[in-house]
């Protein structure tokens, strides 16, 4: 987030109304709800972390330890345990869906 000089960017109108409220200082803008990122899509970290978590889900299925998995992704088990639940919960929960389809089809 960078700051802007409102005189920069606004009319003189819309800065005289502002400073009815505020007078050097701060105001944070935020972005409309159409235009809003949720977290790590900026940046494309979110999108690093899926597809550490599926590395991660990968290796576990093949055989992999818990502790083998903290060890070389430098997580704690407690983490390894909630990447590997939540993957198991996301996926019972897509199955669940499709059978519920499934059903109403007739």
């Amino acid at each position: 987030m960078k700051y802007i000089n409102a005189n920069v960017i606004l009319p003189d109108e819309l800065v005289e109304e502002l400073q009815k409220y505020v007078q050097a200082g701060y105001i944070y803008v935020p972005a409309r709800e159409e235009q809003h990122k949720a977290w790590g899509e900026l940046s494309g970290y979110r999108e690093e972390l899926e597809k550490r978590n599926g590395k991660i889900i990968s290796e576990y299925r093949q055989g992999s330890s818990v502790e083998e998995l903290a060890d070389r992704y430098s997580l704690s088990t407690s983490a390894i345990r909630k990447i590997i639940y939540q993957k198991k919960q996301k996926k019972n929960e897509e199955s669940g869906r499709e059978n519920e389809n499934c059903g109403k089809q007739s």
